[in-house]
């Protein structure tokens, strides 16, 4: 009898592709692994020295193998099939694509940026008071995504970008003395040494002499202490036009004109302003008479002066000899009149603020007998 052959009624396993976690066969069924993508690194830029850390989110990460930035692998850890972290390497600057890989095959790239780190060339002004607050320019290079501006250890208050090349900052308050001064970039902190000189407000103690006319031109000598840094002395509001920094504790100054009284004295440097002391303006002396107006060619007698602003008398002159007096009140002084030839002389008084007018004192001879 024929042998009959039956059909068989079992038919080939079915091939299936699919997304899954790993790969492999089994039971007929094909797997294979989505390739990774990258949506975003945060931060997506920073220092050409690398070594900073970058937050890598996308999807498919589950098995990465490597991580590169460009062409240069990075050190890199898979937190979750969403999220990586890796440690930038250096590279320069410019800018590169990251890519990551796993059994599913390499991502599409996202750029990073490599940035310079900032050059700082500048401060000015370079000095301020211990206050802050005041204003200033910094210039240089790499300023571009500045994040932070110190002095020493001190943020600035505030700080305005202007360009690539130049930031201006409001100074913070800190300690006499200098600090550095640093910008922070993604592209790192700045290393150059520019200092900023916190200064103390100047202090004055004296004006020597403290009074003088009031036309002005006379010397004084300011005194006390942080002078060095002085940009104006003023008398009351009257700016000095001329002066000279001795030392930090001595000023000599040419006193501007002013008007009859009292003016407070200041000096102002890059610390702030001083503390006034006291400078008496002081018109000429007036002497309206001598009682008597006559004496002995002798001398040795006594003669009143009236008339004002005695009170600051340095001389009274016979002619040009001096003679002993004595101040009695602004409108009165007695005088020891000197010895001299006969006939008229003339008599003045000196002060600060000037020399009197002369008046004629007539010296005398003894009567016959």
């Amino acid at each position: 009898m024929p042998h009959a052959t039956q059909p068989s009624t079992a038919a080939a396993a079915p091939a299936i592709t699919t997304s899954s976690p790993f790969s492999g066969a089994a039971a007929g069924f094909t797997y294979t692994i989505a390739t990774p993508t990258i949506s975003s690194l945060a931060p997506n830029q920073g220092s050409a020295e690398g070594g900073n850390t970058i937050t890598l989110t996308g999807t498919g990460f589950t098995g990465a193998t490597s991580v590169r930035f460009g062409t240069v692998a990075a050190a890199f850890i898979a937190v979750s099939d969403t999220q990586a972290t890796a440690i930038a390497p250096a590279a320069p600057v410019g800018t590169v694509n990251v890519t990551i890989t796993t059994p599913g095959g390499t991502s599409a790239g996202i750029p990073y940026a490599y940035v310079a780190v900032p050059v700082l060339g500048s401060v000015a002004p370079a000095q301020g008071s211990l206050a802050g607050g005041n204003s200033v320019t910094l210039s240089g290079t790499g300023f571009t995504g500045t994040t932070s501006v110190h002095f020493g250890v001190n943020a600035a208050t505030a700080f305005t970008f202007v360009s690539a090349n130049q930031l201006t900052a409001v100074v913070p308050g800190g300690g006499p003395g200098p600090v550095a001064v640093t910008v922070t970039t993604p592209g790192g902190t700045s290393s150059q040494a520019v200092a900023y000189y916190y200064l103390g407000a100047p202090v004055l103690t004296s004006v020597v002499a403290g009074s003088g006319q009031v036309g002005g031109g006379n010397g004084v000598t300011l005194t006390g202490a942080n002078l060095l840094q002085a940009t104006a002395v003023r008398f009351g509001s009257t700016a000095a036009t001329t002066y000279t920094i001795l030392s930090a504790t001595e000023i000599r100054v040419t006193v501007p004109p002013g008007v009859s009284g009292t003016v407070p004295v200041t000096v102002t440097t890059p610390g702030g302003t001083s503390n006034s002391v006291a400078y008496l303006y002081l018109s000429a002396p007036v002497v309206v008479g001598l009682v008597p107006n006559q004496g002995p060619s002798a001398g040795g007698n006594t003669v009143t002066v009236t008339g004002s602003g005695l009170t600051y008398t340095t001389a009274v002159l016979f002619g040009s000899v001096p003679a002993g007096f004595t101040v009695v009140s602004d409108t009165q002084l007695t005088i020891t009149a000197p010895p001299g030839v006969l006939g008229a002389v003339t008599v003045r008084v000196v002060t600060p603020g000037g020399t009197s007018a002369g008046v004629p004192y007539t010296r005398v001879g003894s009567p016959g007998i």
